[in-house]
């Protein structure tokens, strides 16, 4: 299948393709006599998994690394766990910043009045230090 349809199959946009493909995420695909990219049924299959770890926050370095547990059946289901595990701590941390800084702007825009006068708290404390 040629590059539209194997961005079709798999969900991933096209540009995207060329861009794993760049950095080593998706093998180099065969090419035909024209020099277009020819991909198979094992191509979209890394593709639909690059795209569902992408969905699952993992950074494109850790889906490389998760490409390769997955390809070598030898590996031990740990190292997989402790890379995973490893997102959750990230995830969680990225979380409570989250929270915070939601819970900073809530308050900010508690105390704007948000009506004709140019006193505003959001700003005020964007400038301060």
């Amino acid at each position: 299948m040629n590059i539209g349809q194997a961005g079709t199959a798999s969900g991933v946009d096209v540009r995207l393709i060329r861009h794993y493909e760049s950095i080593g995420l998706l093998p180099k695909v065969a090419r035909s006599e024209a020099g277009y990219r020819v991909y198979g049924e094992a191509d979209v299959h890394i593709l639909r998994f690059v795209k569902r770890a992408r969905g699952l926050g993992f950074p494109l370095k850790e889906i490389k690394k998760l490409i390769s547990l997955w390809r070598n059946k030898s590996r031990s289901s740990s190292q997989v766990k402790d890379l995973t595990q490893t997102h959750i701590t990230l995830l969680e941390k990225k979380i409570i910043e989250l929270q915070s800084m939601a819970s900073v702007l809530r308050h900010l825009a508690n105390n704007c009045h948000g009506d004709g006068r140019p006193d505003c708290p959001i700003l005020d404390n964007l400038e301060g230090p």
